[in-house]
């Protein structure tokens, strides 16, 4: 009953937390932080509860904490770009927090996120390049226009479309050149787990052979003593009938 009641706060406060992030905060807004905080505190202890839910939902929950806490960082980034970066790797959740949810809430936000960094870099780079045709007009010695003509304006969107496409691809190579190094860490660390379970294995075999070959040489340690015993006596058996029939043939001399 505790963990029934303890799931359903979470879910109450996943939402809560869902339609805070998909507003437009101020920097002062303090509530989500706080709120992430108490999910987390939640959802370990729902962890240690002894009826708590069926392990894929308890991984969708820390999925979408997960994905709020990252966002909240990713918000303290002081560049655009960084942000843009952070949001990419961001993984929201896969099913619906609420009943009346048709797609996830976080998977919303996650897009919407993700559409704000891209005004913000593109308010950015429209403010630079705007600020360049400026300096160089003021070089020039000439004054800027109230209205800038259409091959002007088409001159800034160019470079524009140019920077971002830039940064798109920079941004592009950066997240294959992580996934590469991902791939390649991983195929490492399966080879070296195949090479110590071959060694595991071949150290197995050889304490057996070992084993077997410490068995059959004492069972033929054995064998040799019983064989060493069993001559002696025979011998000790022939010396003595001997003895007996050399005092029966030869008999003391008077």
């Amino acid at each position: 009953m505790a963990a029934m009641r303890l799931e359903l706060n979470l879910m109450r406060l996943l939402s809560r937390c869902e339609a805070l992030a998909a507003e437009r905060r101020d920097a002062e807004e303090w509530r989500l932080e706080k709120y992430v905080a108490a999910l987390e505190d939640m959802l370990r202890e729902l962890k240690k509860q002894a009826s708590k839910p069926a392990p894929e939902l308890l991984n969708e929950y820390s999925r979408k904490v997960d994905f709020l806490k990252g966002l909240l960082e990713a918000e303290k980034l002081s560049s655009s770009t960084e942000k843009a970066l952070a949001n990419q790797f961001l993984a929201p959740g896969r099913t619906p927090t609420t009943i009346k949810e048709r797609t996830p809430a976080t998977k919303t936000v996650h897009l919407q996120t993700k559409a704000r960094c891209t005004d913000r870099m593109r308010s950015e780079l429209l403010g630079t390049v705007y600020s360049e045709e400026l300096s160089v007009r003021k070089r020039k010695g000439l004054a800027p226009d109230e209205k800038q003509s259409a091959a002007e304006l088409d001159a800034v969107l160019q470079r524009h479309q140019d920077m971002q496409e830039k940064l798109a691809e920079e941004m592009l190579s950066l997240a294959r050149s992580l996934k590469n190094n991902t791939l390649a860490a991983q195929n490492v660390i399966k080879q070296d787990n195949q090479t110590l379970s071959h060694s595991l294995r071949m150290a197995d075999q050889n304490f057996e052979k070992l084993k077997d070959e410490s068995d059959r040489l004492e069972q033929h340690a054995k064998k040799s003593v019983n064989w060493l015993l069993w001559i002696m006596l025979i011998v000790v058996c022939f010396i003595f009938i001997s003895m007996i029939l050399f005092i029966r043939i030869f008999p003391k001399l008077k």
